[in-house]
């Protein structure tokens, strides 16, 4: 009876085990299995778009057009040794593309490319409209309603006050109680200085707050050379803050990309395709035509779009124009501001300081960036306690921490409320 129940444990074992090796053999395949979209995206599509001409030729149905599949291969693993060859149609996309040599992939494998050309040939252009839908109608503002309801109620608040006089009087005269003349209100002494009293209210708190917000410029939003929806590109499109702004991790200055870093997109991005779903329209409610923006950029890079290549004058050298960029937030000289110390070390986010500007077409100065609101953000801000230097300075609020007796050490605790902190 044992080795009978013996043997049927084996048996039972081997069965588990040999479905748990076909499981995971099933499994390691499947994940196995290259993913045409993330390679097209580390691989091609800095020059390639799949709907339509860019620096390289339009890839959806490109594979239709290759004289065979293992030509595909060789062409997408090293396409200059077809053209060097004398390969007539590698010669034919070669020159057709202005002489770019394209980048050499040898490392994809046949089945990297069969999955990337799937990918193309599959890829629908998201911003087509739908059968049937409509742009929705935008929504009326209704505070002029609003505005109207106020000056009739107000309207109807003098004419109940004054049929209040009129019918007070009358009903004095009936019964014979004298009606004393009414004071004209410039005469009347308690509303003579019930008005100089607020005059000189309001005058001290206009003067004091003119003071203290001279050279301040909250709410800031100039017009710029180029209309730059943040929303769109920050937003929608969910490009990281630092990849124009690479200096807001390393550096004092965030810096204003080049034109050069917005050609690294636009090569390809050459109309505003987004219109339906999210139109360009400025702050005062004039709508900006994207399209035109974008051969705004063209013009200062000196980028023409149909033969793309970039427009040379008879030396050489590249056309090019100076976008003149309105600074928005400006600090005045003998403040110290860095913004790798608050971006890299205090972990300090972008909206923190400059609002949601994934939700701002035209970007406007968020913060008052005054004195009083930087101390402020010093004394509440936590201090990230990662760095070494940290740790062997003070340890006092090391301990503390790990003994309760605090939660946080701020940036006023480790001396940042200085004045030489900011002044210098």
């Amino acid at each position: 009876m044992t080795e009978t129940i013996l043997q049927l444990f084996r048996n039972c074992s081997r069965s588990v085990f040999a479905l748990f090796i076909a499981i995971l053999l099933f499994n390691q395949s499947a994940t196995a299995a290259p993913d045409g979209k993330a390679l097209f995206t580390s691989n091609c599509a800095a020059c390639h778009n799949p709907l339509k001409d860019a620096t390289g030729p339009a890839l959806k149905d490109i594979d239709k057009t290759f004289p065979s599949k293992e030509w595909g291969y060789k062409w997408v693993n090293n396409s200059q040794a077809l053209v060097t060859a004398g390969d007539k149609d590698a010669v034919a996309i070669f020159n057709k593309f202005n002489k770019i040599p394209m980048t050499a992939f040898p490392s994809l494998s046949h089945e990297d490319i069969d999955a990337i050309l799937k990918y193309v040939d599959e890829f629908k252009d998201p911003n087509a409209k739908k059968p049937g839908t409509e742009t929705p109608v935008e929504a009326k503002s209704n505070s002029s309603i609003y505005t109207w309801i106020t000056l009739g109620l107000i309207v109807i608040a003098i004419g109940m006050w004054r049929l209040s006089s009129t019918l007070r009087k009358s009903a004095n005269d009936k019964s014979g109680i004298p009606n004393y003349k009414d004071i004209p209100l410039g005469r009347n002494k308690v509303v003579i200085a019930m008005v100089v009293i607020l005059g000189f209210i309001f005058v001290g708190y206009w003067i004091t707050n003119g003071a203290i917000n001279e050279g301040r410029q909250q709410n800031y939003q100039p017009v710029q050379p180029i209309f730059y929806s943040h929303k769109v590109h920050a937003g929608i499109n969910q490009i990281n803050c630092q990849y124009c702004h690479a200096g807001a991790e390393k550096s004092k200055q965030a810096m204003i990309p080049s034109v050069n870093v917005c050609m690294n997109c636009h090569k390809q991005i050459n109309e505003y395709s987004g219109a339906a779903d999210h139109p360009l329209v400025t702050t005062e409610g004039k709508t900006v035509n994207g399209t035109e923006e974008i051969k705004k950029l063209y013009a200062a890079a000196g980028w023409d779009p149909t033969a793309k290549a970039y427009i040379k004058d008879e030396k050489g050298n590249i056309k090019t124009q100076k976008v003149e960029w309105v600074k928005i937030h400006n600090l005045p000289d003998h403040v110290y501001f860095n913004h790798s110390q608050h971006v890299k070390v205090g972990k300090v986010q972008c909206q923190q300081c400059h609002g949601e500007i994934t939700e701002m077409d035209e970007v406007y100065q968020f913060a008052p960036l005054s004195m009083g609101w930087c101390v402020n953000c010093h004394r509440q801000t936590g201090v990230q306690f990662d760095n070494g230097y940290y740790n062997n300075v003070y340890k006092k609020y090391h301990e503390e921490m790990k003994s309760g007796a605090r939660t946080k050490v701020t940036v006023d605790d480790i001396g940042g409320t200085e004045c030489q902190k900011c002044h210098y």
